[in-house]
């Protein structure tokens, strides 16, 4: 018997699970402690713990929802709309950063000096700029510097752009609009059918059809038809001038533009560095082989190399994603009403549930990260080199 047991003692896989469970009894005690401690401490002063305080009223307004908000809404609102506000600049920052990193990568590598140059300017310049900085410069110096309401600049009919936002016209739907959702919803549906039987009949004869143009098409005629056939149910709601500011249509915050402007072009620097590294990493000779079967260079880019150089640039371009998003809470610098500045930071001092608040907004960005990452790990698992 005392022989089993010093063979289970000396056993590799038995001391690896005790010395883990051993950990995460540790573990789980520390955070135990910190919290008990901390819950005990609050009982003495006299602060009441819990998410009771959710359903109380706010009292305080905010600048940007996108969702039906007011003084008198609750404090678990103001999580929602701070929450909204997050993911709106965040989404709009990866599609714009990701658009701009990959244009400059590629500039990078261009044969044009001029280009080239310009390329590598741009990417050593806002690398290595503090990203705080370049907000206050994109809001200080650039958007706070326009006119205002009065003088704002005209970009067009119906468009004005000044010191407190840009404006233009919202579109406003009626009863029969639907049939536009229909048809948009339609449109959808065939260019994604469409797409797939494309890419098979090239893989079956190595004939490649029209995907982009066929699809931008049906996109367009087919809301288009829908709009005339159900007699035009949807009318502009122009911005006007009323008192000091402009009342209806839509606005975009200046504090948005500055925030999304830094965020987009400072990610971008590095994004560009990623897909310049992933593309050299592809062999030369994939693209001798390429312009040797009369490829033009833009194909050549878009179907030979990108997709080999996706799989060395997801990785590292999933980071950046995730930096941005997280990054995205500097907005409190200029006052965009994002989750921090709303939730954690109004609703905070108001409040004084500085545990719960605290605990609530890291598990959003935890949330936010976890999904951005699977959404990616996804996509990587779907480009990367599959050996037989």
């Amino acid at each position: 018997m005392a022989a089993n047991k010093s063979n289970l003692i000396y056993n590799p896989t038995f001391r690896a699970v005790l010395f883990q469970a051993l950990a995460a009894a540790a573990l789980f005690f520390f955070i135990y402690s910190i919290i008990n401690n901390a819950l005990v401490n609050l009982e003495q002063r006299g602060i009441a713990t819990g998410f009771g305080f959710l359903t109380e009223q706010a009292g305080f307004g905010i600048g940007l929802s996108l969702i039906d908000y007011d003084e008198t809404y609750s404090y678990g609102r103001t999580f929602f709309v701070g929450l909204l506000n997050t993911a709106l600049v965040s989404v709009l920052g990866i599609f714009l950063a990701t658009i701009i990193g990959f244009l400059i990568g590629i500039a990078r590598l261009s044969s044009n000096w001029l280009v080239s140059r310009f390329a590598a300017v741009y990417i050593e310049t806002f690398r290595n700029i503090p990203l705080l900085l370049q907000i206050f410069f994109w809001y200080f110096a650039v958007l706070q510097a326009l006119p205002s309401p009065r003088n704002s600049i005209s970009l067009g009919e119906s468009v004005y752009l000044n010191v407190r936002g840009l404006y233009f016209s919202k579109p406003v739907f009626e009863q029969n609009a639907y049939w536009i959702g229909l048809a948009l919803l339609t449109a959808i549906v065939l260019s994604i059918g469409y797409t797939i039987y494309a890419k098979r009949k090239q893989q079956a004869t190595g004939k490649q059809s029209p995907i982009l143009w066929v699809s931008i098409s049906l996109l367009v005629i087919l809301p288009t038809i829908g709009y005339f056939a159900s007699g035009q149910p949807i009318h502009m709601e122009a911005p006007e001038l009323k008192g000091f500011n402009f009342r209806g249509g839509i606005s975009i915050i200046p504090e948005l533009a500055a925030l999304l402007l830094a965020l987009s072009v400072y990610t971008a620097s590095f994004i560009a560095e990623i897909v310049r590294a992933g593309i050299n990493a592809v062999s030369h000779g994939q693209t001798e082989a390429a312009l040797s079967l009369g490829l033009p260079q833009g194909k050549n880019l878009r179907l030979v190399v990108i997709p080999q150089a996706l799989r060395i640039i997801i990785p590292p371009l999933t980071s950046q994603y995730l930096n941005l998003t997280k990054n995205s809470s500097l907005a409190m610098a200029i006052g965009y009403p994002d989750l921090v500045s709303v939730f954690a930071g109004t609703t905070l001092n108001q409040t004084g549930q500085a545990i719960e608040i605290i605990a609530m907004t890291m598990a959003v960005y935890l949330a936010l990260s976890l999904l951005t990452s699977l959404i990616m790990n996804i996509y990587n698992r779907k480009v990367a080199l599959v050996e037989h």
